[in-house]
């Protein structure tokens, strides 16, 4: 009866592949401002006169209003329709970026990254959900997936090579003024392009303040005290505090969704075994990656002598072997094999890349270790972060795709977040440990320290991989039935 509620000719938008360029474009902004600011971020400290106290804001205020704000801002696109909330979400990250680019006071660019992030909230859920309805053929959402994927997986890689270029030829601020085009470029064809929601004449929704209040409480709390950790160390009161708060707060937050009738984050979402380790999968792939490119950006800088432009070219493989993976191989075999056998190999090859990397030393060869680990790494980041992607929003109603959403885009900010300053722990520790019975003061020894560091930390990734792709193997059990995308959307539509 839904295959007849909404017959297929009706289901399919001719503009469709244009309006997966629009969310590319947006989900790329989204995706590269997390890492574009870090290579600019000295010369922005010096311009504006930041204490080293102080210059962690800049990274940090992004990321609190990002990752704290994902439930909201998901469950934010259902209540008034995702076209619009990706627009107002477009446009606000371009004021909010101009207002980071005239910064003339350390606060103001504090200021302008926080409101990045919490627009960013808002738009990075819409697009997820906008790609989601869009496309409802297997195939085709196979490859509009894959091309998501691909920008979720190598957005970082090209911020670290945007910022070097755009502050080494032009200065600190084109990395936030680069925003301004995109986004109302974006926001252009947003207006043109995308279909407006079915959301005014099915399930409406309302927003739940005290669910809203607790749970992105409790991811601020969390991703603050990620954040602090690595200037105080995991034992300090304040990191402690942060995260022992964040769990209680979450777990206040899980216990009144179950029980209020309009929930934030709706139980049943969460509960499905192949959306939970979907999440699980890419939250701790997030870990590895985002504590590859912190090492790998200090190695490459301090320890080899690149300069912030060479840095970014070197991500460059790693970029171009996630969009090979995930839009030539995942994309390809979505449709035929059981996601698991995707996503398990894909965190075997990115452990297999962290394995690679443990033989780094200070007079090590970019050929000989740096590029195989970070194909390695590409490789399989392109076969998890496509079928994951899919699976986020698979047979999830129009009504309650932001919230779907939204789980997937949390799990990627926290992971990302928790790995950075997890992963730069522990390397700052094991080089501590390395120079206590050596002579600290010579600048070889410090190198040395310095990569010992790396490979301890880089041990842990790889564990962490390796766990995931346990979990994953454990959790995810679907299998690609045909249709299976046009049915969920079809009886989506009949139940509205």
């Amino acid at each position: 009866m839904s295959q007849q509620a909404v017959p297929a000719d009706q289901t399919v938008d001719p503009r469709r592949w244009w309006a997966l360029a629009v969310i590319a474009i947006a989900q790329l902004m989204i995706v590269l401002d997390a890492t574009i600011v870090n290579i600019a971020l000295p010369s922005a400290q010096k311009d504006l006169g930041i204490s080293d106290a102080n210059r962690q804001w800049v990274i940090t205020a992004y990321l609190l209003a990002f990752g704290g704000l994902l439930l909201l801002g998901g469950r934010i696109g259902d209540l008034f329709g995702r076209k619009r909330t990706f627009t107002v979400g477009l446009l606000g990250f371009a004021v909010a970026s101009a207002i980071g680019g005239f910064a003339t006071e350390g606060w103001m660019l504090f200021a302008a990254r926080a409101l990045q992030g919490a627009f960013g909230a808002v738009l990075a859920p819409s697009a997820l959900s906008l790609l989601s309805n869009t496309f409802t053929d297997a195939k085709e959402r196979a490859t509009a997936f894959g091309i998501f994927g691909a920008i979720a997986g190598g957005g970082a890689a090209i911020g670290l090579i945007s910022g070097g270029l755009l502050t080494e030829y032009l200065n600190w601020r084109w990395c936030l003024f680069v925003n301004i085009p995109i986004a109302l470029g974006a926001a252009t064809g947003a207006f043109y392009l995308l279909k407006r929601d079915h959301i005014e004449k099915g399930h409406r929704v309302r927003l739940d303040l005290p669910g809203a209040l607790l749970g992105c409480g409790g991811l601020l709390a969390i991703v603050y005290g990620t954040s602090q950790a690595t200037g105080r160390g995991w034992g300090d009161w304040l990191v402690i505090g942060c995260l022992l708060l964040g769990v209680a707060l979450l777990a206040a937050f899980a216990l009144f969704e179950r029980r209020t009738t309009h929930p934030l984050l709706p139980m049943h979402i969460v509960g499905d075994r192949n959306r939970g380790g979907a999440a699980i999968a890419v939250g701790m792939a997030m870990i590895g990656m985002y504590g590859l490119f912190l090492f790998l950006t200090y190695y490459l800088q301090a320890i080899k002598g690149y300069s912030p432009v060479m840095a970014g070219i070197a991500f460059l493989p790693m970029t171009a072997a996630i969009i090979f993976s995930a839009t030539g191989i995942a994309a390809r075999l979505m449709t035929r094999l059981p996601s698991r056998n995707l996503v398990v190999p894909g965190l075997l090859l990115a452990a297999g890349g962290m394995a690679w990397l443990i033989q780094m030393k200070v007079d090590s060869s970019y050929a000989t270790v740096v590029l195989p680990s970070e194909i390695l790494l590409g490789l399989g980041m392109g076969l998890v972060f496509m079928p994951t992607m899919s699976l986020a929003t698979l047979g999830v109603p129009p009504y309650e795709t932001g919230a779907a959403s939204a789980i997937i885009n949390t799990a990627q900010q926290v992971g990302g977040s928790i790995g950075t300053a997890l992963l730069n722990t522990i390397a700052a520790s094991a080089t501590a440990s390395y120079l206590v019975t050596r002579d600290a003061g010579s600048p070889a020894v410090q190198s040395v320290g310095a990569v010992h560091g790396y490979v301890v930390a880089t041990v842990v990734a790889m564990g962490i991989l390796l766990a995931a792709a346990v979990i994953a193997f454990l959790m995810i059990d679907h299998k690609p039935k045909p249709g299976e995308a046009e049915s969920s959307e079809s009886t989506a539509h009949a139940l509205a």
